[in-house]
């Protein structure tokens, strides 16, 4: 069976990269601009996708880049809303979209060693998800203020990765934060746990789609019912893109 030692390779390939790179950006950090520092970032998370293709035969593709806005419109706004599955996304999206972006993610991933420490750098939202109310607002206050800059922010509606042919919870935070801002949101499947399954070291050859609906606006619409749109499309989008992964309905 290839896929063990190609996927001990992998994360031996992600570790001998991970650690000059980040140093490189914490050294250089307080002599560089956001914007050229997240591209820098973004350049290891390009090296870590491609290095799953080269050594672990993970493939993607992408239908739906008409949808969001290209790298000439310097100031459009979107939140992302992608479905979440793998480590494989969170790695993906700042390697393929046009503009920079801002992930919400809990804090304790600043102590990740080398990973953390270059992210803690980076223009993003870092919440205690213990505190609720203080949560939501720093991403109300940042999110805001981020996207006018012209960044992104994404955020995944489940909060957690779901296994293969599942779905959780889907939480308000992104829509509530779309009417807020003002700004449209944006729902995307992704198919990556049908070659990085959840809570799995395991890298399987195959293809990962990803699919990117049309931007949803938010005006004029509740939190709940702007979530349940984003809901349904993810869902029905890998319902179609990953049919074997879903049960038949009775």
């Amino acid at each position: 069976m290839l896929a063990y030692p190609r996927s001990v390779l992998y994360f031996l390939w992600l570790l001998i990269t991970i650690i000059p790179w980040s140093l490189f950006v914490v050294v250089i950090s307080p002599f560089m601009r956001s914007t050229p520092l997240y591209w820098i970032c973004a350049g290891w998370l390009k090296t870590a996708i491609h290095g799953a293709k080269w050594i672990c035969g993970v493939k993607w593709r992408i239908q739906g880049m008409e949808n969001v806005p290209t790298a000439a419109d310097g100031t459009a706004a979107v939140i992302l809303a992608p479905k979440h599955q793998s480590t494989w996304e969170t790695f993906a999206f700042p390697s393929v979209m046009p503009h920079p972006l801002a992930y919400v993610f809990k804090r304790e991933l600043l102590m990740i060693p080398f990973f953390g420490w270059a992210i803690g750098r980076l223009d993003m939202v870092h919440i205690d998800r213990g505190r609720r109310s203080e949560a939501w607002r720093k991403v109300a206050e940042q999110g805001t203020r981020i996207m006018q800059q012209g960044n992104w922010i994404i955020m995944f509606p489940e909060g957690t990765r779901t296994e293969r042919g599942s779905q959780g919870e889907y939480k308000s935070g992104a829509s509530r934060l779309a009417i807020a801002a003002g700004v449209p949101i944006v729902p995307i499947a992704v198919t990556s746990a049908r070659c990085w399954p959840r809570k799995s070291f395991l890298l399987r050859p195959g293809t990962i789609d990803i699919s990117i609906g049309r931007p949803i606006a938010p005006q004029g619409r509740r939190p709940d019912e702007l979530m349940k749109e984003v809901e349904a499309w993810i869902e029905s989008e890998m319902r179609r893109l990953d049919p074997e992964a879903y049960p038949p309905a009775a």
